[in-house]
This record gives C-alpha cells, structure tokens and sequence, in this order.
C-alpha cells in the first residue's frame, strides 16, 4: 500500500473524464510501457554515443535498434522484472533473517544470469540472426557482459530491493537499464 501522499499524487495523474495521463501510466502496475520507451532510449543513446567516439556527422540512425529494445523491454523486461520482484517479496519475506541479502544473492545468481541470456536469445531473434549467431555472441559477449553487470547492477540492485518500495522497483531498474541497455547495444556494434 502506497502512503496516502503518494496515493494522492498519483490520483492526481488522471486527465479529464477519468483517463489516465502520461504520468499515471507511466506509474501503472499493468503497463510495461516505461520498460520499452526506456530500453529504446537506452539503444538510441547507445547509437549517439556510438557515433560521437566515431565522430560521425550523419544524422541517420539505426531505427531497428530501438525498435528491437522496446519490443524486449515491453514484453520482457517489464512483466518479468515485475513478476520477480513480486516471487522475491513472496519467497523470502521481510521478516526472514538477511532477507535484504538473500533477495540480493538471489537476483544476482540466478536472475541475472538467466534474464542476460534471454537478452541475448530475444535480440538474436529480434535480428533475424541463426543459433550459431547467438552461440558465437554467447560465447564471446555473455562473460564480459555478466561480470559487468555483477559490477553495475550489485549496487543498484542492493538499493533497489533493500530501499524501493515494491511498486516502484521495476520503475527503479529501468531508469538504471536506460545506461544498462546503452552499453549492452555497444557490445552488439
């Protein structure tokens, strides 16, 4: 339950005749929709930064690249991300001792080496690529991008489960995901 001022701010988000604004949407419980707005921007930045290093002058970008990041993040990362954190809420409830520590462990050894794997495998999909693509990006990009995100992500996570109340966690990782998303983009130019 959401203490009464937040309730109110977010009742405040409803447009006239009770429909829903951009600001409530992006707070709803039932759309992913910030996870797929907020993985293209993260692809989008990846492509900036990308040809700033190259010091490019196009101002043509890869259109497909946040189009495929917000797909995954939209059918993906959102209701999976969710969905996880409501499972660890339930599995290892506050009152358990370490709680805080073993949600942390849990969602750093199981979760995040799975839910990178399933990165890779939808994106491999999303570009229309074979298995021996996915193998080859598997075995030369999974380890470097799992140590980084151990790196990243144990901190960010450590706030998040600890820190965050629950409605807010998935909102939490996707702004964090913005910067996420555009180094994974980076390892697949």
């Amino acid at each position: 339950s959401l203490p009464p001022a937040w309730r109110l701010s977010l009742s405040l988000g409803q447009g006239s005749g009770g429909t829903p604004s951009c600001w409530s949407l992006l707070f709803s419980d039932d759309l992913p929709l910030h996870s797929g707005i907020l993985s293209a921007l993260g692809n989008f930045l990846a492509q900036m930064i990308e040809k700033k290093r190259k010091k490019e002058n196009s101002r043509s970008l890869d259109v497909g690249g946040p189009l495929r990041y917000a797909v995954y993040g939209f059918f993906f990362t959102g209701p999976l991300s969710h969905f996880f954190y409501l499972f660890m809420e339930h599995w290892i409830p506050p009152e358990v001792p370490l709680a805080g520590l073993r949600r942390l462990l849990l969602d750093r050894l199981v979760f995040a080496p799975a839910f990178l794997m399933l990165f890779f495998l939808i994106m491999n999909f999303l570009e229309g690529k074979d298995a021996s693509a996915f193998a080859t990006k598997m075995r030369g990009g999974f380890w470097p991008a799992l140590r980084m995100n151990w790196r990243v992500w144990t901190p960010v996570q450590f706030i998040n489960i600890n820190y965050i109340p629950l409605k807010f966690r998935v909102l939490f990782a996707n702004l964090a995901a913005l910067f996420w998303y555009a180094y994974l983009a980076s390892l697949g130019k």
